[in-house]
């Protein structure tokens, strides 16, 4: 009987236990509306960014001067492409090729109007204008092509592994006579506006000559000169005899 109530007071200890610990047991709270917040990106220092890319355009005339192909690697994206001023596709291969072999050289080679359009933290465009006086390039086929001009390009950078590098640019030519764009002028109402050009007046068709078939044929031609008639022979009148009245007594 001592054995039952041993074991019957072992059960209850052990039961009161248990309970004790998950009754103690602090309730784990899940709050299912929690929303995680992105992180704000720093706001970019546009003054810092603007200063490393214009100083970056800035070195252009020496690194054509020196055909410094090394710096070429370093600013130029890998997956770079760029539109030539001829219209022409290119890439940083390209530019390092030519870079190497010497083939872009100038008297003068300014950068000019150069402004920056920060877009964030690790993108930026820049656009401005080149000066290009005595500039030659080297074809692969050993003929020399005149670039002296100006230019008008846009450079669009990338900031990858804390380096920056154009990732796409473009160049065009400007006109002679189009660096600054005039003031438009109010044209007098009488004159021809300047847009209108005089076109050429219309030239003869071929149609309108004279074809073959226009030609004299010979029933056309003029029947040959009558012989002349002889000459008619006239022969002298003679006088006719007029009676005379006489006097009657």
């Amino acid at each position: 009987m001592k054995k039952y109530l041993l074991a019957a007071g072992l059960f209850l200890a052990t039961a009161l236990l248990a309970f004790s610990q998950f009754g103690c047991a602090s309730p784990q709270t899940t709050n299912t509306n929690t929303v995680s917040m992105a992180t704000p990106e720093p706001t970019p220092n546009k003054a810092a960014i603007e200063a490393e890319l214009i100083k970056i355009e800035n070195d252009w005339p020496r690194i054509i001067k020196e055909h410094d192909a090394a710096t070429v690697r370093r600013i130029e994206a890998d997956d770079a492409v760029f539109v030539y001023p001829d219209g022409s596709l290119g890439d940083k291969a390209q530019d390092v090729k030519d870079m190497e072999a010497g083939s872009l050289s100038a008297d003068s080679w300014e950068v000019l109007d150069l402004k920056v359009n920060v877009l964030d933290n690790d993108s930026a465009v820049v656009s401005g204008r080149n000066v290009v006086k005595g500039g030659k390039y080297k074809m692969p086929d050993g003929r020399t092509q005149d670039i002296s001009g100006e230019y008008r390009w846009i450079d669009t950078y990338a900031r990858r592994n804390g380096q920056w590098q154009v990732v796409a640019g473009a160049a065009t030519p400007v006109p002679k006579g189009a660096a600054a764009t005039p003031t438009p002028k109010a044209s007098p109402s009488p004159g021809a506006s300047p847009a209108v050009k005089p076109k050429p007046s219309p030239k003869a068709t071929p149609a309108m000559k004279a074809t073959p078939a226009m030609k004299a044929t010979p029933a056309m031609k003029a029947p040959p000169p009558a012989k002349e008639a002889a000459p008619v022979r006239m022969e002298p009148i003679k006088p006719v005899p007029v009676p005379t009245k006489t006097k009657t007594p």
